[in-house]
């Protein structure tokens, strides 16, 4: 994507739409561009005006003697159709539309927004925009200012993406306060053209960008983006992506009929897609700020062993529970470790993590401790804490903890507490890119984001599988399905769908009467499960249609009629088709997997522990499809609880493999059979390691064209 630098580093630029009364978004874009230092040439377009700001203005931009990087435009719908065109004639390297009007309004301006869209990709020209806030690089060699904001942020290794425009301007104000530099930072708006794949990819190349930071509305998934960004965040020159998404609380399955599709909304869609590429998720823009802040210092801990220093006890305590929290553990100090601490701190001291170097500590005290557990093996990482008292010297200790920061590669954050007193010693650190916060909450979440990206690089990744599927027959059930207009399948029938891809289901048949269901009891062995079939009734527990544990012909002949009872009871108006009697399955720990699709991003599986209780605790985790080996065991280990099926407190271990292998072959079923729409495995039944997985109950539904 080398066509950006016309965007990014244009060497001129055209103004259309630029306007000589201040308080106009054309007057004052034009005027941040002027009046920010912009290195290159800058043309105003206005057919009104014979000069803006002193500049001499253009007609169009087909007057316009030289030759133009970027246009940006900032005009109506219509008009700003023509000025596409004028700048396509003119052999514009770069398109920005600053003005509103388009998709986001719907009708004329949506069906203008495409035809200038199509005519841009056509003729290979980047489009930003429309209906966003612009583009700005402080590089000293380019200084463009092209947007809202009325200051140039100061220049940094930080690259930022937001899909809104007024979140922009809040941002640069924020950065700009805590001392936060930037190296690109652009408002994609509509998304008509250049979208976040386009600037990942471009920022990727940029040897000035070390972090990346979305904010983010809406994704369009396109093909690859996952491998595209997977790339990015761990093959070469990895770059940490920091996204900021709203719209965390909108329902997308308030009408979905399985568990997973009650579990599977649009942010369920977004939480796999992030896991999955190693985008890094956070909260809030504070947060987003305070984790950028660390990772653009580019030290990454090798593992999560955490030492504290602070001078002061309470908040000590306050950044051991947050580093817990975090995902991190105090580090144990080595009798090397705690000698040179003994000889360095005073008897009051703690010389245990955390290290307590008293209220009165000067900067020596601080450097020493700081010396004494930084060479230590044990420890990957110090979060530094100081509160200003009386003899507090804040500047002499970060500039104490700045020496030692430049003689080591390991991580060290710091928490200096306060405003007023601790703000030289702040700005020091800052100046020489150590990671500082205000509390030390703040502190240890960052360094917890760090180390998390440490287990994303160091992620096993192991051979996939190679499995065997019978997709021939697979296709032959779903083309049947089809042709009898049949879009849902209960266990008889799914579960011959499910065996073509490595699927096994107990000895099951359908019993048509309580005598029926008695020789197939007698027939297949005791105990048996019974479950009504109806396909009016999805979730069988709910309708008090399923009876476990049946022992004998005559509790099976019960059975029957009870199952038909309570079915009918619950949904008068059901087809009722028969009652499944099935072979009990040995015991075993029930976990669930489901499938849900979502429209432009496509199935979306889940795993999760599974029975009745899947819903009310929303344990569960979920991909994309497809998947193989490595995001099916990432999957499982991920979940909380996964120690149930790793052999807690003595019990067998589960057939952890064969789960693995399960959820491959359910994400190849779904990718080779996309006219599945939602599908509940609940419960699997995972045996001991060895003895496999059997399926105690499906739900399959279609959706034909």
């Amino acid at each position: 994507m080398e066509k950006l630098n016309a965007i990014f580093s244009p060497k001129s630029v055209a103004l259309i739409g630029a306007s000589s009364s201040p308080g106009k978004v054309g007057h004052d874009i034009f005027a941040n561009i002027l009046h920010g230092g912009y290195t290159g040439t800058l043309y105003p377009v206005n057919p009104n005006a014979r000069s803006i700001l002193c500049v001499r203005a253009y007609e169009s931009v087909t007057e316009i003697p030289d030759d133009i990087d970027m246009a940006m435009i900032i005009l109506p719908p219509k008009i700003a159709l023509q000025a596409v065109k004028d700048c396509i004639q003119k052999g514009v390297k770069g398109i920005v539309i600053v003005s509103a009007g388009f998709k986001e309004v719907g009708g004329e301006g949506a069906k203008i927004e495409a035809e200038i869209a199509g005519i841009c990709r056509e003729a290979g020209i980047p489009l930003v925009g429309p209906n966003c806030l612009g583009v700005i690089n402080p590089h000293p060699d380019v200084r463009l200012n092209a947007s809202f904001s009325t200051h140039l942020p100061e220049y940094g290794n930080i690259s930022f993406i937001s899909q809104s425009g007024a979140l922009c301007t809040a941002v640069l104000d924020f950065a700009l306060e805590r001392g936060y530099g930037f190296s690109k930072f652009i408002s994609i708006g509509n998304k008509a053209g250049v979208d976040e794949y386009d600037l990942l990819e471009y920022y990727h190349k940029d040897p000035e960008t070390n972090v990346m930071m979305i904010y983010m509305e809406e994704l369009k998934l396109r093909p690859g983006f996952v491998d595209q960004v997977k790339h990015i965040t761990s093959g070469h020159r990895p770059t940490p992506v920091l996204v900021i998404k709203s719209g965390k609380t909108a329902s997308g399955a308030k009408a979905a009929s399985s568990h997973t599709g009650s579990l599977a909304g649009s942010e369920a869609v977004y939480n796999a897609i992030f896991d999955e590429t190693g985008i890094i998720r956070v909260d809030t823009v504070d947060n987003l700020f305070n984790y950028s802040g660390a990772f653009s210092a580019q030290r990454i801990p090798a593992g999560n062993r955490i030492a504290i220093i602070t001078n002061a006890g309470g908040p000590g305590i306050i950044a051991t529970d947050m580093t817990e929290m975090s995902g991190l553990k105090l580090a144990a100090f080595s009798e090397k470790t705690d000698a040179l601490l003994r000889e360095c701190l005073p008897p009051t001291a703690n010389f245990h993590n955390p290290v307590d170097v008293i209220g009165d500590a000067s900067s020596d005290r601080y450097e020493n401790a700081l010396s004494a557990v930084i060479q230590d093996d044990g420890v990957d990482g110090v979060l530094m804490i100081l509160t200003p008292q009386s003899m507090t010297d804040a500047i002499g200790t970060a500039t104490a903890i700045v020496n030692i920061y430049k003689s080591t590669e390991k991580s060290i954050i710091c928490c200096f507490m306060g405003v007023v007193d601790v703000s030289e010693g702040v700005k020091h650190l800052q100046t020489h890119h150590v990671p500082v916060y205000m509390f030390p909450e703040d502190a240890a979440r960052s360094m917890g984001k760090l180390y998390e990206a440490t287990r994303w690089l160091n992620r096993s990744i192991m051979l996939q599988y190679e499995l065997i599927f019978d997709r021939k027959r697979a296709r032959e059930i779903v083309n049947e399905c089809r042709a009898a207009g049949k879009s849902i399948l209960g266990e008889h029938d799914g579960s011959e769908l499910l065996k073509c891809y490595g699927f096994q289901s107990p000895p099951l048949a359908t019993a048509t009467s309580p005598e029926h269901a008695g020789d197939l009891a007698d027939e297949m062995g005791y105990p048996v499960v019974m479950k009504i079939i109806s396909p009016d009734i999805l979730h069988k527990m709910d309708a008090k249609g399923v009876l476990i544990d049946l022992k004998t012909r005559e509790s099976v002949e019960n059975a029957y009629a009870g199952i038909i009872r309570n079915a009918k009871a619950y949904k008068p108006d059901a087809e009722i088709t028969g009652v499944l009697v099935e072979k009990m399955l040995e015991k075993g720990q029930e976990v669930i997997l489901g499938v849900n699709r979502h429209p432009g991003f496509g199935h979306l599986l889940m795993f999760g522990l599974g029975g009745i209780y899947v819903e009310l605790f929303k344990n569960v985790t979920f991909r994309l499809a497809p998947i193989g080996r490595n995001n099916a065991r990432r999957m499982i280990r991920s979940i909380r609880g996964f120690e149930i099926l790793n052999g807690y407190r003595g019990k067998p271990k589960a057939d952890v493999e064969q789960l693995e292998k399960l959820i491959v072959g359910l994400s190849s079923l779904v990718t080779d059979i996309p006219e599945i729409r939602e599908m509940d495995i609940n419960p699997l039944i995972v045996h001991e390691q060895g003895k496999g997985a059997t399926v105690a109950d499906i739900i399959i539904t279609f959706e034909f064209n």
